[in-house]
């Protein structure tokens, strides 16, 4: 084989999820260019019932990848369903309509080998064809927390679509939960993480591209990045923390409409908001202060650094 192959095609140690729904032709393209970059890797996608035929096309179009067709669309949850078929020590999460670049996983892999306590890496994202940096990038990489010892910055939580994730500890922590759907639905699971001792780290030579598709229902996602960030205050935080919070998330309620909407979903899931709640240890609650007190912070106004729940405009703006 030639020698200028991406280290990816020689190893085992990386499989990759593929989250799609109702997006045919995106996840086509994503499949050629990861197939093309990875060779031998096992990639699964999690087909969160689509009804455009996306399954059986990837069937026929790509015999060597594997399909977990689920009969709903249960949104992030869609990814445990792919991660349960990997029999891989390391899972590289895709969406439809994001591409690693050749070389990051080998380069992702390699790090998770190194450090056993680096539960995820959060990739460094290009967007579109120009290549343009993602501005979620920008407080992952000014990150306040202490990054001693790890190979790059310490995080509170990572972007769910553009990181490599250590299997064991997905497991460990259940996966994603279903209630939250989509957006910000990294971030109990980061806390969660955290609690247990694992680490999450922004790695900047680990680089994936998105290209945003433009079949996306905007507005649905702005307010369900809204309510899973209340609902993760809820979740995890002590009460002191979860309301400062949701003040703080309150301008960007208002401005999007969605104070009752949210408001009602809170109170229709109260009984398992109350079930599920479990405080995190005080020093993850000294990491969400610094991050949340942090000048980057301000500056991109009502985005938790590295938990990929940007509520603020400027993540609007990035094509998530």
């Amino acid at each position: 084989m030639p020698n200028d192959l991406p280290e990816e095609f020689f190893e085992n140690r990386v499989g990759i999820v593929v989250l799609t729904y109702n997006r045919r032709e995106e996840v086509l393209s994503t499949l050629v260019a990861l197939t093309q970059m990875t060779g031998r890797a096992a990639i699964v996608v999690a087909d969160n019932g689509s009804r455009d035929g996306t399954s059986d096309a990837v069937a026929e179009n790509f015999p060597d990848v594997e399909i977990a067709r689920l009969s709903q669309n249960l949104g992030a949850a869609g990814r445990n369903a792919g991660v349960a078929r990997l029999t891989t020590p390391y899972v590289a999460f895709s969406d439809d309509d994001t591409i690693w670049e050749p070389g990051s996983l080998s380069a992702a892999a390699d790090i998770l080998d190194r450090h056993a306590d680096i539960a995820v890496i959060s990739a460094h994202v290009l967007i579109g064809a120009e290549r343009r940096d993602d501005p979620a990038c920008r407080p992952m990489a000014n990150s306040p927390l202490d990054s001693d010892g790890v190979p790059g910055k310490a995080l509170l939580g990572f972007m769910a679509g553009a990181c490599v994730m250590r299997v064991a500890a997905f497991r460990e922590v259940g996966g994603y939960m279903p209630e939250l759907f989509i957006g910000g639905e990294e971030a109990p699971m980061a806390l969660d993480l955290l609690s247990l001792g694992w680490k999450i780290v922004y790695c900047p030579q680990v680089v994936t591209r998105h290209l945003p598709s433009p079949q996306r229902d905007v507005p649905q996602r702005r307010w369900l990045l809204l309510r899973n960030a209340v609902w993760t205050a809820c979740l995890r935080l002590p009460w002191r923390l979860a309301m400062k919070e949701i003040v703080v998330l309150l301008p960007a309620m208002f401005s999007q409409r969605a104070v009752l909407k949210i408001c009602g979903e809170t109170l229709r899931k109260s009984g398992w908001l109350i079930r599920q709640r479990h405080v995190v240890p005080a020093n993850v609650q000294a990491m969400w202060q610094q991050i949340h007190v942090a000048p980057e912070r301000r500056r991109f106004a009502w985005f938790n650094i590295g938990t990929g729940a940007a509520v603020a405009q400027e993540k609007f703006g990035s094509g998530e």
